[in-house]
């Protein structure tokens, strides 16, 4: 079931799961950096080779959708950092809800059951951004909640997720878990690549014909990271902590990139109209062949909905938690030099066609 394993000294042990993803493979980094040992689960062991050579981490091969598949390797587990999410797919077309459920309601849920069980009494998760709400241009905090009719399915399947999270608290009185809110993940580490590794890959690669329209909150997955050790450290039992970043534009953000590449940014902006039917066309497409696209429904309809709703109130993770977020220039310089070293966009720039 594991591989990698090794004799380790006594200290405390954590499972992280999703263990190869951009916050996985960061949160696991900077545990082992505080002394932590850490069993990490992951789907692929190729990717976590990849990700973890040279590392002392033990790897558990599973998946969300069976977590009996994997649970006794929760045994002699202090925390379990739960960053493990199914939500790429569903922004590639067609629905997913059965999917989006299985994994981050129900696999939510018997990770916490099969952790309890196994003697675990601390469980940090990794929430989102998407469980909040608040009006346009208005400064939004853990205590905005969003109603869960008004979510696609990945956001109403976070909601869902944190419900269950905050009930399994409710029922049991000696577990404790805080669940950590992250913004729009960037920095190395992307193996994925995320919608955000892949937006600065399209950059560098010329392949945007301009700006979409839409805004975000921008944060460092190392940033993140560190919020889910603090919230361990220091936060209260069934508290939310925004770790969201700096609200941006992607015309704030594609220049910074493209300096970042030393390429030349797009100057054209893509109007909400055409991004909806754009997004439309290849809707049909992904429902009749079955394969994902560039940019969905969803995606389109995300855009336009959360524009400038991305404001986020970090006072509550920096007073409490003692959280700070490095500069964005920061980030993306890391994130481009993790990019060309693994061969995904080229060492140097060159010029838009």
């Amino acid at each position: 079931m594991s591989e990698n394993l090794q004799n380790h000294p006594e200290g405390r042990q954590a499972f992280v799961t999703g263990a190869t993803g951009l916050l996985g493979n960061n949160l696991v980094r900077e545990l082992l950096a505080v002394g932590w040992r850490v069993r990490a689960l992951v789907r692929s062991p190729e990717k976590a080779r990849q990700q973890f050579a040279g590392l002392d981490v033990e790897t558990v091969r599973g998946d969300m959708l069976n977590v009996p598949g994997f649970a006794e390797a929760l045994a002699g587990v202090d925390v379990v950092f739960h960053t493990a999410a199914y939500f790429r797919d569903s922004y590639k077309g067609g629905r997913h809800w059965e999917a989006l459920h299985a994994a981050n309601v129900e696999g939510t849920r018997q990770l916490l059951a099969y952790a309890h069980a196994a003697g675990v009494r601390r469980f940090v998760h990794t929430s989102s951004v998407a469980v909040l709400h608040g009006e346009r241009g208005a400064l939004i905090n853990e205590t905005m909640l969003r109603d869960e009719r008004d979510a696609d399915d990945y956001y109403r399947s976070k909601i869902l997720s944190d419900r269950v999270v905050l009930s399994f608290l409710d029922q049991h009185s000696d577990m404790w878990a805080a669940l950590v809110l992250p913004g729009w993940m960037h920095g190395p580490g992307d193996i994925g690549p995320t919608s955000a590794g892949q937006t600065v890959m399209d950059v560098a690669l010329a392949r945007l014909p301009g700006i979409p329209p839409g805004s975000f909150s921008v944060v460092d997955a190392r940033d993140v990271a560190q919020a889910m050790i603090l919230a361990n450290e220091k936060g209260r039992r069934g508290q939310r902590y925004l770790a969201a970043g700096r609200h941006m534009t992607m015309a704030d953000l594609i220049p910074l990139i493209a300096e970042v590449t030393d390429v030349q940014p797009p100057t054209r902006r893509i109007p909400l109209w055409l991004l909806h039917l754009l997004a439309a066309g290849y809707e049909i497409y992904a429902r009749i062949s079955r394969r994902p696209v560039l940019l969905s429904w969803a995606m389109a309809r995300t855009v336009a909905r959360e524009n400038q709703r991305s404001r986020y109130d970090p006072a509550k993770s920096v007073t409490e938690l003692g959280l700070r977020f490095r500069p964005v220039m920061d980030t993306l310089r890391d994130e481009v030099a993790w990019l060309r070293a693994s061969g995904m966009i080229p060492a140097t720039g060159y010029p838009q066609p």
